[in-house]
């Protein structure tokens, strides 16, 4: 069959200590994202910094600034964005812990009353407290541990426990790259970014699940050959599947990206850059790391 890219011979496991560096930055931009996540020094979405989100339809569209007129001084720090092409707005209200329903509700009769002559077609609003916004802190702080364990385990049934260490180590990486290159590009952390970050892990282990296979099968034939040259062979006889499959799923995703609104902007950015890094890991990650393991382990040698 036609081949996009020929046959190579690159010693990516020779340049293992590069790719291990550069990672390295990535997780630590992972873990400062983190730490101002919990500090509340980055843009959460409602979902986790609790207020209000709404969608206000409008016969005439107006300027963005005559509507944040419109919310009045206790919503001076509102985000709003016109979906384009229409009459659309989506407004974030950022509420502090004091904030109440009746508050909301305010907000919800300004608006039309301040847009006089202007009619309203629709006018929806979805409230998250900050007793809401903490659940749901945990329940997508457990959701990544219970990923990151299921990938070990299930790897380590298949293949060893050098490879599953090895699996969620670099997926446990392209979770923290793409959350801090998120919130370094100031983009809202909401429950769509979760959902793309555990979206991305299932990619990025179906990735190196397939250069893992190929590790095993070539191990099994060259039992005499040095582990460092069957890895680096296996990475390039799967180099062109990997890049095939990561080029196909970007197009997708770039579409998304472009022309699927502002509701999944941030969704589908996660996913292009999970795509990017989930196909670095599993090239410069995941393998190199079970080849450091083995060498490091007296036992083996």
């Amino acid at each position: 069959m036609f081949s996009l890219i020929p046959k190579t011979n690159i010693n990516f496991v020779g340049a293992r200590r590069i790719g291990f560096a550069f990672s390295a930055a990535l997780t630590v931009l992972g873990l400062y994202s983190i730490l101002l996540l919990a500090q509340g020094k980055a843009k959460l979405g409602v979902d986790f910094g609790g207020g209000a989100n709404v969608t206000l339809q409008l016969k005439q569209g107006v300027e963005v600034d005559a509507l944040r007129g419109a919310l009045g001084k206790e919503f001076a720090e509102s985000d709003i964005q016109r979906v384009q092409g229409s009459n659309t707005y989506l407004i974030r209200l950022p509420l502090d812990g004091e904030a109440t329903d009746a508050a909301v509700a305010k907000a919800k009769v300004s608006i039309p009353q301040a847009l006089a002559g202007n009619e309203v077609s629709g006018v929806s609003m979805e409230y998250v407290g900050p007793a809401v916004s903490k659940q749901l802190w945990h329940q997508a702080l457990w959701a990544m541990v219970v990923s990151m364990f299921g990938i070990l385990a299930y790897i380590a049934f298949r293949f060893d426990f050098r490879f599953g260490v090895g699996a969620m180590l670099a997926t446990l990486h392209d979770v923290l790259a793409v959350l801090g290159l998120m919130v370094i590009f100031h983009q809202e952390f909401s429950l769509l970014v979760v959902t793309a970050l555990l979206t991305l892990a299932g990619y990025s282990l179906t990735d190196t699940v397939v250069v893992f296979d190929r590790i095993r099968e070539n191990l099994k034939a060259r039992r005499s050959d040095p582990m460092g040259t069957v890895v680096n062979d296996s990475i390039n006889e799967t180099l062109s599947r990997t890049i095939n499959t990561s080029m196909t799923v970007m197009l997708t995703v770039v579409v998304l990206y472009f022309f699927g609104g502002d509701v999944v902007h941030s969704f589908s950015l996660a996913l292009i850059l999970g795509v990017l890094v989930g196909t670095y890991s599993s090239i410069f990650v995941a393998s190199p790391l079970v080849v450091e393991w083995n060498l490091r382990s007296p036992a083996r040698r």
